[in-house]
């Protein structure tokens, strides 16, 4: 169950997600005291541990727009959160599947905030509404990779079990 703890429009660029003027800051340890710094009070409640790991947030379409930036990807995977859109940007989308951030592509989501919110196989429950809604998966490849937490420990994964043979 993930609780939805903001709701965002369209084309919510990288620059939102993780400003430009913290660019120094590259270590994902690090990163997410950044995680949306100029929505004051999101970050405030996201840093002081406010919001549960698993939070949802929720966009409209083109979430991740802008740069290329992974930084914007690895701040949110700092939280552990759920995001869900109508649709991502594409860079915005492999940098997220690298790091193995969950993201859920839902082209007709409706949630408000606070809204509960499962997963079950190919649909997204609003269990606040009780509306459900179908998830556009990735591929089963990208999706493995999302599994493993990232395309490091995805390749590790790889290179182990082909010595195992």
């Amino acid at each position: 169950m993930a609780k939805v703890i903001y709701k965002f429009g369209d084309d919510i660029s990288t620059d939102a997600i993780y400003p430009g003027r913290y660019m120094a800051t590259v270590l994902p340890t690090e990163t997410p005291q950044f995680c949306f710094a100029d929505y004051t009070e999101l970050n405030e409640k996201l840093k002081s541990g406010e919001y549960a790991k698993g939070s949802a947030i929720v966009a409209d379409n083109n979430f991740g727009c802008g740069s290329s930036r992974e930084q914007a990807a690895s701040t949110l995977r700092g939280y552990e959160m759920l995001v869900i859109a109508k649709n991502f940007a594409r860079i915005f989308l492999q940098n997220s599947i690298n790091v193995g951030l969950n993201l859920i592509t839902c082209p007709d989501i409706e949630v408000n905030i606070g809204d509960e919110l499962e997963l079950k196989g190919d649909k997204v429950l609003n269990k606040t509404t009780g509306k459900s809604f179908e998830i556009i998966p990735l591929p089963k490849a990208r999706q493995s990779i999302v599994d493993a937490g990232g395309l490091i420990p995805y390749t590790r994964k790889i290179l182990v079990d082909s010595t195992k043979k």
